[in-house]
């Protein structure tokens, strides 16, 4: 498979000359093993650690491992070695300097806890996630969404003129649904995708889903997962999540958050505070990659997408998760909320810089007008803080002004 050039590089090499340590976290088969190999395989000495077997003796005896193998190392799956952690830790206070060893993690609650206690100041943790657009076509440079939020503020004119060197890569978003993000997954025949979503599901109940908590029934969390699937882009209410499957309350709750330690789940808490008035406290729900949200939902193909109800709730995921794979790149990777008023008023993301609110609508339609724009209005009437030029990201080719404070752009710039 031909590398494609990631846009969290830079970032990534900034951290391993700054931290002793480096985690690059993130879901299965998004890219971690393959972009390391390309950033480190010359100048490091790579070990990709198996959950059953112990091939290097590293569980045994960490420290002679450490000691036979110096650094700088990559350690590949580093939640299957947790004995590693603490003689690490002694190895890098005994002789401290950056780059020393690079981790990648599947599993967010046994790496974050072990690593964030045992090598705090030590460890730098980034997320990688499947591909943005810009990365599946082999484009560089600075992301459109990047170049919004650091324009944004001066109104929509200088927003639509820094926008301009950005257009449609004409992508059709119903293949963009179907296939989803994973890397492996854009060089296959569309025949064989479901065959290898099915492998993934498979293997992710089979061995990430059992190091993180005790799944008796596999038969049961895969019907959970398809209820997930089917409530991507929704808000979710965890006390009755679990009762269609006749599952108890508190077991709906661990297995969502499996799917979230795994990074098969993102949540997106709802603004709240005294600066808003009746607003909704559940957070939004999203499967993290929409082509296995069409496996789970049984779509077969990208026609499929086209007229199915759950169209807009896939192509908003879709949009969010661009969003947030283009957001990574930042120094501080901003923070992400939704707005909704029982009066039904509705924001689908803010992005929030430096104490500013940047609102962003999505429409799964390729035709926008000024009235969608009327949330963007509610919001800023009910919101003390800082509001910025408004977005609204549609499937449609073009950059329009709608009014002096919404831009409306395509899902596909680059």
């Amino acid at each position: 498979m031909q590398y494609r050039k990631r846009a969290i590089e830079e970032k990534l090499l900034q951290y391993s000359e700054a931290f002793a340590c480096l985690l690059l976290a993130g879901a299965r088969q998004v890219g971690k093993s393959t972009l390391l190999q390309h950033l480190f395989g010359k100048t490091h000495k790579i070990f990709v650690f198996d959950p059953v077997q112990d091939l290097y003796g590293a569980r045994a005896d960490p420290d002679l491992f450490l000691r036979n193998n110096p650094p700088p190392l990559v350690l590949d799956e580093i939640q299957y070695v947790p004995e590693l952690v603490p003689a690490i830790k002694r190895y890098v206070d005994r002789d401290r300097h950056p780059g020393m060893y690079v981790f990648t993690g599947s599993q967010q609650w046994q790496v974050m806890r072990r690593l964030s206690e045992s090598l705090a100041g030590r460890v730098g943790m980034l997320e990688l996630q499947g591909y943005s657009h810009q990365e599946r076509l082999g484009r560089k440079g600075k992301t459109w969404l990047n170049t919004w939020l650091d324009s944004a503020g001066e109104g929509a004119d200088a927003a639509i003129e820094a926008l301009g060197a950005y257009s449609s890569a004409e992508i059709s978003a119903t293949q963009w649904i179907w296939r989803g993000c994973f890397p492996e997954v854009q060089e296959l025949e569309e025949a064989v995708v479901p065959g290898w979503m099915q492998g993934y599901v498979n293997t992710y109940l089979q061995r990430d889903v059992r190091q993180v908590i005790d799944v008796r029934d596999e038969t049961q969390f895969a019907a959970f997962l398809g209820l997930c699937a089917a409530l991507t882009a929704q808000e979710i209410n965890r006390s009755q999540l679990g009762r269609e499957l006749g599952l108890s309350s508190p077991t709906a709750k661990q297995w969502l958050g499996a799917l979230r330690s795994t990074y098969q789940w993102l949540e997106v808490p709802p603004l709240s505070g005294n600066v808003l008035k009746r607003v909704s406290g559940r957070p939004k729900g999203y499967l993290t990659d929409t082509g296995l949200a069409c496996y789970l939902m049984r779509l077969s193909s990208p026609e499929a997408v086209q007229g199915h109800p759950s169209f807009g709730a896939l192509f908003e995921t879709g949009v969010v998760l661009e969003c947030c794979r283009q957001l990574q790149v930042r120094s501080l990777v901003p923070a992400l909320y939704h707005y909704r008023q029982h009066s039904g008023a509705e924001v689908d993301l803010l992005v929030e810089v430096d104490g500013r609110f940047f609102p962003v609508e999505i429409k799964a339609s390729s035709q926008v007008r000024p009235a969608d724009a009327r949330s963007l209005a509610t919001l800023r009437r009910n919101l003390s803080a800082p509001v910025e030029t408004g977005l609204i990201i549609h499937a449609g080719s073009e950059v329009l002004k709608l009014d002096e404070q919404t831009v409306a752009v395509p899902f596909d710039m680059v």
